[in-house]
């Protein structure tokens, strides 16, 4: 079986039995896998009879592998490594544990094109470069054709030295890092050489792979190459980020050679020390790092400055220095004033208002008592706003000093999160949640009571995931305008963008990705 690509796209098959394994091949080919790796020794079978049908039967290209889990089970995967040989099989995966110069030797001289893969995990540790580089040469001395190593971490900067490799190892090499903080080193291995990129079989994730699905239709990495630019959005937890699915296809739509992928970070400074290199351009910045990621920038726009957070960060090309941005505030900010200027009967409100026979810009926001539960980094941006067109805030956090502190900032005021529910101290008032609540998996959650938002005409909800939050479903029955957190994202997604590409910004194009997809 040839290949159509340079780029091999591969998943790991674990089943329990053959006629599972044949079905999940069958469905890898569906979703774009190039070949499949069959992990024989998750098989339950009673002879090795089982398992020549299902090879001779393979509808992809495949790797055998077996992993023997104590002496007694060498021998069975021996005898399963010899017979994929046999049957030319496209690539035949031998554990560490298992090489001696007898295997090898004797797989070699069964073998007519079948490619040898020595293979090693590597757990706990630090995964340093010398480490790895060590343990390349030995792998190498076997005489394998292709060296693998999965490397499990334990930061996202353990990657950088996979990446290392990548780039100056002789021998093809297969890497992968394992669990949620390894994910990048699939989506950005082909920027450094990788020629075998794994994902995950629809329905069957697995912590550090991106599915088959996303690597041919959202990343398409088989266009990533060394000049590729690298943009991702920083935070903790990442999964639940939309910014993949908007920002790559705007870069292949404007032609700019980026890819945008979700970085999981713990610490943010040590993030930036690692990855410290031109070619990692731009960030979005998300919870719970906007306000730390202020002191990683060499420089902060006045407006991000003021209002203590960032959530866009730019590398500048001169001379490398992190630039800091707030594309939130007005995001948020212009897409509540888009909504009060709309009746429910489709009247618009008049934009500009007469002082004295002049015309005026008054935001319908001006004078109206402005609730805002939550002060981490979303909510600084939203509380600063909002003061900017002249609103009365009001800040609820769980933290109550951290409200204190914002609300100082805003001329607001401050008051206990237990006393949210209970605050009505007029009608018409604005709600906007900038906290994480009503965020998947925990949907079902709310920051306010149903009964709590009859006071309210307007309730905003910086959560998009889900687009229609409990908080807005509710807000909806009781009659307040609402306005998702969606339009926000598509806002400040847009700032970003002509950030990351100076200037560059397919607003039409972006919209309609965002409002058919999410």
């Amino acid at each position: 079986m040839g290949f159509k690509h340079d780029l091999l796209v591969y998943t790991t098959l674990e089943c329990e039995s053959p006629e599972e394994m044949a079905a999940c091949m069958h469905k890898a080919k569906q979703e774009g896998a190039d070949l499949v790796e069959l992990c024989i020794d998750s098989l339950t079978f009673s002879h090795i009879s089982q398992v020549e049908h299902l090879l001779k039967q393979r509808t992809l290209p495949s790797i055998v592998s077996f992993r023997p889990r104590n002496s007694e089970w060498k021998k069975a995967c021996i005898q399963v490594l010899k017979l994929a040989v046999e049957l030319d099989v496209e690539f035949v995966e031998v554990d560490r544990e298992v090489v001696c110069d007898e295997v090898m030797a004797e797989l070699m001289s069964r073998r007519s094109n079948s490619k040898i893969i020595v293979s090693s995990y590597v757990n706990g540790g630090n995964p340093t470069e010398e480490r790895l580089c060590n343990l390349i040469i030995n792998l190498q001395s076997t005489g394998a054709d292709v060296v693998k190593l999965v490397i499990d971490v334990a930061y996202i900067t353990d990657v950088a030295p996979v990446f290392h490799m990548l780039t100056h190892t002789q021998v093809p090499l297969i890497a992968r890092a394992a669990g949620d903080r390894g994910l990048i080193s699939q989506l950005l291995g082909p920027k450094y050489g990788a020629f075998f990129i794994c994902g995950s079989l629809g329905g069957k994730s697995t912590p550090g792979l991106p599915p088959l699905t996303s690597i041919k239709e959202v990343y398409k990495l088989e266009y990533v190459n060394p000049d590729t630019r690298v943009f991702g959005v920083i935070s903790n937890p990442v999964g639940h980020s939309k910014g993949p699915l908007l920002h790559n296809p705007a870069f292949r739509h404007t032609g700019y050679n980026g890819i945008y992928v979700p970085l999981l970070v713990d610490n943010v400074k040590e993030f930036f020390r690692v990855f410290s290199c031109n070619d990692y351009a731009g960030f979005s910045v998300g919870i719970p790092h906007k306000e730390a990621a202020v002191r990683c920038c060499d420089e902060v726009d006045p407006l991000a400055k003021s209002i203590g957070a960032v959530n866009t960060i730019i590398r500048r090309p001169s001379d490398s220095k992190l630039i800091g941005y707030n594309t939130d505030c007005e995001a948020c900010v212009t897409a509540i004033e888009d909504a009060l200027r709309v009746t429910f009967q489709g009247k618009i409100f008049p934009e500009r208002k007469k002082t004295h026979g002049h015309a005026s810009n008054v935001s319908p926001i001006a004078g109206k008592l402005f609730v805002l539960v939550g002060a981490g980094g979303a909510g600084r941006a939203i509380a600063f706003g909002a003061k900017s067109r002249g609103a009365r805030v009001v800040i609820f956090n769980r933290k109550y000093e951290r409200a204190k502190a914002l609300a100082a900032a805003v001329s607001g005021e401050a008051l206990p999160y237990e006393h949210l529910n209970d605050f009505c101290p007029e009608m018409g008032m604005i709600l906007a949640n900038a906290s994480a609540v009503g965020m998947q998996p925990k949907s079902d959650q709310t920051p306010v009571s149903k009964e709590a938002l009859r006071s309210y005409e307007l309730v905003f909800d910086a959560v998009y995931t889900p687009r229609n939050t409990r908080l807005l479903q509710e807000a909806a029955e009781v009659g307040a305008t609402v306005v998702s957190g969606v339009e926000m994202f598509v806002r400040q997604a847009l700032g970003q963008f002509k950030l990351f590409t100076d200037g560059l910004a397919p607003v039409d194009f972006m919209r309609r990705i965002v409002y058919e997809q999410f």
